[in-house]
């Protein structure tokens, strides 16, 4: 049975952040009777995401209706803003009433700063864990963690896994199966490389450099 309700989704989107941490729940919440969404920011100016993707927010802090549910994601810009007060006070106004108070990727660093994760367990990027912890948050290896009313997606790509999670949540599993169906959410990737615990340490590593800009241009061989 299809929930009649109506729910109001606010996915922030703010200068320096991953867009598809919020674009793949996006699509599948896009997708979803009943589904208002709104895309947010301070203004309603162009946002310039860390692949260089530029973004038109629909709703400013100011003009925010109250939403269901709140989500915010991670970049690699996030430590720009994520200190950011009107943000913060943003993500607590709307925290405080919200059903669900949910992020993707290290957008968790954002809920644990405005202190919407004390007391909660939650997932980020692998390379964010110590960060998080540094919170006082507990961190969770999954790719998605439900922690009563905070559901939280690990990095980038579990952004879809946490949006068709949150979707049997409020419609049913049929639903959710359907669109994953719909979007063909297949995954087959070509390395079994996808997390830490299977990519090894020694790739770890390089990927810790590469992330830092330190590691050299790859040679390729035709």
């Amino acid at each position: 049975m299809i929930d009649s309700q109506q729910h109001i989704i606010g996915l922030v989107f703010y200068p320096g952040m991953t867009s598809l941490d919020i674009i793949g729940p996006q699509q599948v919440f896009s997708g979803l009777p009943g589904v208002q969404i709104h895309r947010i920011w301070k203004t309603l100016d162009l946002v310039k995401t860390d692949d260089g993707m530029m973004v038109l927010p629909d709703t400013t802090f100011d003009n925010c209706p109250r939403l269901d549910i709140i989500c915010i994601g991670g970049g690699i810009g996030q430590a720009v803003v994520e200190d950011d007060p009107d943000l913060l006070a943003f993500l607590r106004n709307q925290g405080s009433t919200a059903k669900f108070i949910t992020s993707v990727c290290g957008g968790s660093q954002f809920l644990a700063k405005a202190g919407l994760l004390k007391g909660y367990r939650a997932a980020t990027h692998w390379a964010a864990r110590p960060q998080l912890a540094a919170l006082g948050v507990q961190v969770g290896t999954e790719r998605v963690v439900i922690d009563r009313n905070r559901i939280t997606g690990g990095g980038v790509t579990a952004g879809i896994d946490f949006g068709l999670t949150l979707a049997s949540i409020l419609y049913g599993e049929e639903i959710a199966k359907i669109t994953q169906l719909l979007i063909e959410y297949n995954p087959a990737p070509p390395f079994d490389t996808g997390s830490p615990e299977k990519a090894g340490a020694e790739l770890v590593e390089k990927a810790m450099l590469f992330m830092q800009g330190m590691m050299p241009a790859p040679v390729v061989v035709n």
